[in-house]
């Protein structure tokens, strides 16, 4: 069974969007799945993320693992993978509205006080999928584009989605979609 590790977004929480109902899905079919709270995520920042994540010893990153990243959360599985130990590689990253810059918003400085190791990123990922859709208001799919190009990755492009998020589109309690997607990977 797969070892989830899933990450929301700015001022998110587990309980927003489609998150919990996915990790119920996947804890359904077996999977062990981590959903925390990341601190601080009104304002996030890449390190302190990265140094509360890597500190759970009770969540193993191996070639079982997926990272599934909505908004900055994608953005902070990039750099987490970034971070891992040396021989860590695992099984895929999935980055729901992915972005490369702080697209001019002075609260997502924090993550991007380091640049981009895209070899180091690679290098602990086998496979990167970028969900984006092209109407996102928040993140020009240009932004995915670029991480996948600089990954190696694939990009799934989604029509009239916005930032796959409730706060644009009730809808988006569940994500049937991304879980076809992850399917697709197990």
């Amino acid at each position: 069974m797969a070892n989830f590790l899933i990450l929301h977004g700015t001022d998110a929480t587990p309980e927003s969007n489609w998150f919990m109902w996915l990790k119920g899905v996947l804890i359904g079919q077996g999977h062990k799945v981590w959903l925390p709270q990341l601190p601080g995520a009104n304002k996030p920042d890449a390190e302190t993320y990265t140094e509360f994540l890597l500190s759970n010893d009770k969540f193993t990153y191996d070639n079982q693992t997926i990272i599934i990243g909505h908004s900055s959360g994608s953005v902070e599985a990039l750099y987490l993978l970034q971070k891992l130990p040396k021989t860590t590689v695992i099984k895929a990253s999935i980055l729901v509205s992915a972005f490369k810059d702080d697209l001019g918003w002075d609260t997502l400085s924090g993550l991007f006080k380091q640049a981009y190791d895209f070899d180091a990123i690679k290098g602990h990922c086998k496979q990167f999928i970028y969900v984006h859709s092209n109407d996102d208001p928040y993140v020009p799919i240009e932004q995915a584009e670029f991480l996948a190009e600089k990954t190696g990755g694939k990009l799934v492009e989604f029509e009239g989605q916005g930032h796959f998020n409730t706060e644009l589109s009730p809808d988006y309690k569940q994500f049937p979609e991304l879980l076809s997607i992850i399917q697709g990977l197990i």
